[in-house]
């Protein structure tokens, strides 16, 4: 071999130990940064991540106490819109009231609170009657009503009389019972009708009077 060949033949296998040397170090960054890589993005994926959407979500399905429920479909009694189911809360009338003597009896002011029941009986009734009804919601929430009122002849303490109506007192029933009460004691309705149109449909009982 000639000088001159053996020359470049050194030069050219110096380049071959340069190329492999980088050749084995190339490798090794890829790995390298692909470890790195993987490192970094684990650590992101793994990081406890704000859910807005679930958040927004569970912040808008919280229960407002103040807020009515609807009643269960399983439940025994259902209101028919603002009244209640007319088999479980027919309205029951008080015998001792009569025509005869309504004007010693419902038009004597004060005579309500003769005969209105305690609140340990009408609250337990309430929290049974809320269970018949499907009510879920707050029992703060209901007053426990008496169909046909006591104002009207109604009957204290049978339970078909009573039944825990949405909404807290007072409420449009009760124009409608004091119209009514009025309108007995001055004689332009008999005791019967407007007990009659108190259980049957408080919404229209005022109508033609």
């Amino acid at each position: 071999m000639s000088r001159k060949h053996f020359i470049h033949f050194s030069r050219v296998k110096l380049r071959i130990i340069d190329m492999s040397r980088r050749s084995s170090v190339f490798p090794t960054l890829i790995v390298l940064l692909v470890v790195v890589g993987f490192a970094i993005i684990r650590s992101r994926s793994e990081r406890p991540a704000v859910n807005h959407t679930t958040s927004s979500y569970n912040s808008s399905q919280q229960t407002n106490p103040d807020t009515p429920v609807a009643e269960q479909p399983s439940a025994s009694c259902h209101m028919k819109g603002v009244l209640p189911d007319p088999t479980c809360t027919p309205g029951v009338a008080n015998a001792n009231v009569t025509q005869a003597n309504i004007q010693q009896t419902i038009c004597v002011s004060g005579y309500t609170k003769t005969v209105r029941p305690p609140v340990n009986y009408t609250d337990k009734l309430k929290v049974q009657q809320m269970q018949e009804y499907g009510f879920t919601d707050n029992i703060r929430l209901h007053e426990e009503d008496h169909l046909i009122s006591l104002e009207l002849g109604g009957s204290p303490t049978d339970p078909k009389n009573l039944w825990p109506e949405p909404g807290n007192s007072p409420n449009p029933k009760d124009k409608v019972e004091d119209f009514l009460h009025t309108a007995v004691c001055d004689g332009r309705v008999s005791l019967q009708d407007a007990q009659t149109r108190i259980a049957t449909d408080w919404t229209n009982a005022e109508n033609g009077l």
